[in-house]
């Protein structure tokens, strides 16, 4: 092949790698899995899992977001974090309405995510924005889960809900610090072995430790998929710039543990997205 032949290939590729990577980051699928969980055999529940929206919005006020989850008809609505973007003066209205309107569709509990965490914590560099937006989500019917957990029944199941808080330092980049399942338990005690244990963990990469702390089911985001990923394997980095992580965005099964890794509604500082749609996740048990 001719030279220019090469270069106008190469640039047409570029061109349809980039179309793709612009659809995807205005466009979200529902992606639904199936658990098969002891004590639900003859019943059906469905939980909605949302993580990663950054202040995203499909349609004006979220519209189009809202009515694709009225159509799912959840039982429960679980939140994963980062539903905001922590940045001094970025207002969280986005996040703010759309998981208020939640509210509506069915109960929903919400674990912090680093961007939330660090907002809470670092009062001086970002005001009480989080406090003033925990608190018109808790007078909405929010429930939150700092290091907290919560009993509830799912079409019969019994569930314990437990949202995981790790130190900031976990999310700090080209760092891995050690995760031990006797450090999440100093954190959020033991697990329920009488419940469906369910893991609010909005970090993914320290599975290990949550399988042997006992969930058996752990819901994470936080790795957007991994930015780009290679179809049919993972996602290529993680936000603490880690390559190819072992869980980004995927169901998968490790021993007796369940994990879900959402890809995320929204994307934050790398506006990017290739052969990785966002998502809403929806599970079947």
């Amino acid at each position: 092949m001719e030279w220019w032949k090469k270069i106008a290939a190469a640039f047409g590729m570029l061109l349809l790698l980039l179309g793709e990577s612009v659809r995807e980051c205005h466009m979200f699928r529902m992606t639904h899995y199936r658990l098969n969980v002891s004590g639900m055999h003859d019943r059906k529940g469905r939980i909605l899992f949302l993580s990663d929206l950054h202040n995203k919005t499909y349609g004006k006020g979220n519209h189009i977001l809202l009515e694709s989850i009225r159509r799912e008809k959840p039982d429960l609505i679980l939140i994963g974090g980062d539903m905001l973007i922590g940045k001094r003066g970025v207002s969280p209205a986005v996040a703010l309405e759309l998981v208020r309107q939640l509210t509506g569709i069915a109960p929903v509990y919400y674990a912090l995510g680093n961007h939330e965490q660090r907002m809470k914590l670092r009062t001086m560099k970002y005001g009480d924005v989080m406090s003033c937006y925990q608190k018109k989500l808790a007078e909405a019917g929010v429930h939150f889960l700092e290091n907290e957990s919560a009993d509830v029944s799912l079409c019969g199941l019994k569930l314990r809900l437990t949202g995981l808080e790790l130190p900031l330092r976990s999310y700090e980049k080209l760092k891995q610090i050690p995760v031990t399942c006797g450090q999440v338990e100093q954190l959020v005690g033991a697990a329920d072995r009488t419940r469906y244990q369910i893991l609010l963990a909005h970090n993914p990469v320290y599975v290990p430790a949550y399988e042997k702390w006992g969930a058996d089911l752990v819901l994470s985001g936080h790795l957007h998929g991994g930015v780009v990923r290679i179809p049919g394997w993972r996602g290529v980095i993680t936000p603490q710039v880690m390559l190819f992580p072992k869980y980004s965005g995927e169901m998968s099964v490790t021993g007796r543990t369940t994990v879900v890794v959402s890809k995320g509604l929204g994307t934050h500082t790398v506006n990017l997205r290739l052969f990785n749609p966002a998502e809403v996740v929806v599970l079947h048990l």
